[in-house]
C-alpha cells in the first residue's frame, strides 16, 4: 500500500516514513500545501496523512480541494493544538480523521489502519483465496491450518496480488503501488520477493497460487490451470 505524508517538519515527516516503510508501507513525502495537492492528483494513495499547518497552502485547504476534485482518499489529518474548533474544521472540509500534535505513534498506526480498512465499502478486512486468507487487522497469514510469517513487505505484497486475484499484475505496477518516488529499486527486486513469498505460501502445498504471465507479470489464481 502506498501513502502520502504531507508534514512540513522535515524530522517528523521523515520519522513517519521510516516507521510507516517498517510496517511495509510504500510512503511518499511533500513539504508543502501545493506539492502534496499536485501529488495527491498524480498518484492513487491507500491513505493521506495532511498537516494543517503548511507553507503555500493550507492542509484545510489541500483536503478541500481534493473533495471538490473528486478525490475520496482517506485523510488523517494532523493538528498542532487539542482544540475542538482545529478538529471542526478538520472534519468540515472533508477529512476522515484527526491527531492532535504530540500523538503516540501506537495510536497514530492504529488510527491509520482503521482508515485504511474503511477506504473502501468494499474491501473486506479479511482477504481470501481458497485455503489461503491474509488478515489486515491482525496482519496474520494463514493457509489451510497453517500459520505463515511474512515480513512487512512481503504482507503488502500478498496484499496487493489479492486484492487483484485473477488479474494479471505488472512489475511496474507492483514498483508504482509498493515502493515509493525516493526508492531505486528495479525490476529483479520484485522478482526476489515474489520468490520468496513463493516458497512461503506455494512451496509446501500441493496448489500453487502465483502464476507467472510470461512478459506481462504475475496472477493470483485458486488453482492450477
Amino acid at each position: 500500500m502506498r501513502l502520502l505524508v504531507v508534514e512540513d517538519e522535515r524530522r517528523l515527516a521523515e520519522s513517519l516514513r521510516a516507521g510507516l516503510e517498517v510496517e511495509g508501507y510504500a510512503v511518499d513525502l511533500a513539504h508543502t500545501g501545493p506539492d502534496g495537492l499536485w501529488m495527491a492528483g498524480e498518484v492513487r494513495y491507500s491513505a493521506i496523512v495532511l498537516d494543517i499547518m503548511l507553507p503555500g497552502l493550507s492542509g484545510y485547504r489541500v483536503c478541500q480541494k481534493l473533495r471538490a476534485a473528486g478525490n475520496t482518499t482517506p485523510i488523517l489529518m494532523l493538528t498542532a493544538k487539542d482544540g475542538e474548533h482545529d478538529e471542526a474544521e478538520s472534519l468540515d472540509t472533508g477529512a476522515d480523521d484527526f491527531l492532535s500534535k504530540p500523538f503516540s505513534y501506537v495510536v497514530f498506526l492504529a488510527r491509520l489502519r482503521a482508515l485504511i480498512r474503511r477506504g473502501g465499502s468494499s474491501r473486506p478486512s479479511v482477504l481470501r483465496l481458497g485455503d489461503l486468507s491474509l488478515d489486515l487487522g491482525t496482519r496474520k497469514c494463514r493457509r489451510g491450518a497453517l500459520d505463515i510469517a511474512l515480513t512487512s513487505k512481503e504482507f503488502a505484497l500478498l496484499g496487493y496480488l489479492l486484492e487483484r486475484s485473477g488479474e494479471v499484475v505488472t512489475k511496474a505496477d507492483l514498483l508504482e503501488n509498493l515502493w515509493d518516488f525516493a526508492s531505486t529499486v528495479s525490476a529483479n527486486l520484485v522478482e526476489v520477493y515474489i520468490s520468496a513469498l513463493r516458497r512461503k505460501i506455494d512451496t509446501p502445498f500441493p496448489t500453487k497460487l502465483i502464476r507467472t504471465v510470461r512478459g506481462a507479470g504475475y496472477q493470483l489464481v485458486a488453482a492450477d490451470g
